[in-house]
């Protein structure tokens, strides 16, 4: 193992979260990693920055931080629009790059950032943290043991009546719509279930019923096809005044409902050959892992655990299910065959 540190700067610090913060902590929590700039335009970030990390070097443009140049990896904390742009600057200036999700707005931005790493041999990967849930990892366990047999279909969705705020998370140009915030993990977490490649999406859209002074989608409802047979349905909303489990997973052997997301219904023949329902809760997570795996992979060589051409695929179906919903008849996903597809 190195004992090198990978030296890290943070581009858009504070903010919605507390994002920066939460960053910080959790790669210098691998013991390997160590944040040593800051940039974000706002000067009183940039001096909140300096006195939560003693000794970071500050700057107000990405090209000021560029040009000192003193790190590894930039971690890409702004807005979704500008993931892809300062994503790719980064890249070419030949620094590993995080960003956080979702990945970007649009394939093609999804596909300049791939080439952009590329072709300086660094690392490109997204925050889908959320691979590391506890209710997610319970659910992929009972999954991976066969417990309720072959999946063949998902429904997921997160839907409420409330207003979304005026903020650029509901700016759809900023954005990229109502899916690309939370819907970005729940569609990384279908992949990570479904080993499967994806025939089409069809996609349906429901705009300005309610909220007419926000341009993100009021109700966004997409519905995957994959080629083993496996139909996935997801929902999220605005508008819905009766709401759905975040999880319900139909399989040969059984089904699992989430109750929240602390517990699963499981259903089937649990005590092996009478049918049954149990309450399986949720172990805990593993929310270090993502940056550890970063640390063993730029200092050690280890494979990438998020991979961007995974997260590519998250952003072809956000595209593909809005261009259905324009087109109105399913649209193909590309970049189906460009990797290979395996149980994660």
């Amino acid at each position: 193992m190195s004992k090198k540190i990978v030296r890290a700067a943070i581009v858009g610090y504070g903010g919605a979260f507390n994002m920066g913060t939460h960053h910080t902590k959790e790669m210098h929590a691998t013991g390997r990693m160590k944040l040593v700039a800051v940039c974000d335009k706002d000067p009183k970030r940039t001096e909140s920055a300096k006195a939560d990390w003693e000794g970071i070097e500050t700057f107000n443009e990405v090209e000021d931080l560029l040009k000192w140049g003193e790190f590894d990896l930039a971690i890409v904390i702004l807005p979704h629009n500008l993931h892809a742009p300062v994503a790719i600057q980064c890249s070419k200036a030949g620094k590993h790059v995080i960003v956080e999700k979702p990945m970007c707005i649009s394939v093609k931005e999804a596909t300049d950032m791939i080439k952009a790493a590329r072709s300086k041999k660094k690392m490109l990967s997204v925050y889908h943290n959320r691979r590391h849930d506890g209710d997610f990892l319970t659910l992929k366990n009972l999954l991976a043991k066969g417990t309720i047999g072959q999946v063949y279909d998902v429904e997921m969705g997160a839907m409420g009546y409330g207003k979304p705020g005026t903020w650029w998370r509901s700016d759809k140009k900023i954005s990229g719509g109502a899916m690309y915030d939370w819907g970005a993990h729940y569609l990384d977490w279908l992949l990570n279930i479904i080993p499967a490649k994806i025939t089409n999406v069809t996609g349906f859209i429901q705009q300005d019923l309610v909220w007419k002074d926000v341009t993100n989608e009021d109700d966004v409802h997409a519905v995957i096809r994959f080629d083993n047979g496996t139909c996935a349905d997801i929902h999220f909303s605005s508008i819905a005044r009766v709401g759905k489990p975040r999880w319900k997973l139909l399989g040969s052997a059984g089904a699992i409902v989430s109750d929240s997301d602390k517990s699963f219904s499981v259903y089937g023949d649990i005590d092996g050959d009478i049918p049954a329902k149990a309450t399986v809760n949720s172990g805990p997570g593993t929310h270090p892992k993502y940056y550890e795996n970063i640390a063993a992979h730029i200092l050690d060589g280890a494979e990438l655990d998020v991979k961007p051409e995974e997260a590519r695929r998250v952003i072809a179906i956000l595209e593909a299910c809005e261009k259905s919903a324009k087109s109105g008849v399913s649209e193909p996903v590309p970049y189906e065959d460009e990797f290979e597809l395996k149980t994660r």
